[in-house]
């Protein structure tokens, strides 16, 4: 992990983390090298100054290639589903997948399409985000109790 000043060895197609809070992480794909500088592809605000978001979205968000350390110097590899996914070919699925995405207006969702979405969607196929589903695990019974008692 980034975190001992010892960084992982990145691969083509990984998914990397990056710690922002207790709760939550950013997430990207291991684009590779240009000129000799990692990149990383992630979901992100189009408006890098704007980070408030409406009601969890953010209607002007796109893919984008960054350096990897531009993006944060603590990350790891964190390929979470590679035990209940197939692992897609990156030269000939995933690199033209973000190549295509590049520039393209995406809307960010919270709980719906955020960068562990886009991240396991490119890498297997699948969105999933781990971090929210433990979100539900705590809201559900909350919003459960409030519609039993109509007040929601």
């Amino acid at each position: 992990m980034g975190t001992n000043n010892s960084l992982p060895k990145l691969f083509p197609g990984d998914i990397v983390e990056y710690p922002r809070n207790k709760y939550f992480s950013h997430f990207g794909v291991y684009y590779g090298e240009r000129d000799g500088v990692p990149y990383l592809a992630h979901l992100t605000c189009r408006d890098s100054d704007s980070k408030l978001l409406l009601f969890g979205r953010a209607l002007r968000s796109e893919v984008k290639l960054d350096p990897v350390e531009l993006v944060g110097t603590k990350y790891k590899v964190n390929n979470m589903l590679d035990e209940n996914f197939p692992v897609r070919d990156f030269p000939s699925v995933v690199k033209p997948a973000i190549d295509d995405l590049l520039g393209r207006e995406i809307t960010f969702d919270i709980l719906f399409h955020n960068s562990e979405h886009q991240a396991t969607l490119l890498r297997y196929g699948v969105k999933k985000s781990a971090q929210i589903e433990t979100v539900y695990t705590h809201i559900m019974p909350a919003w459960e109790r409030l519609f039993k008692k109509r007040k929601l």
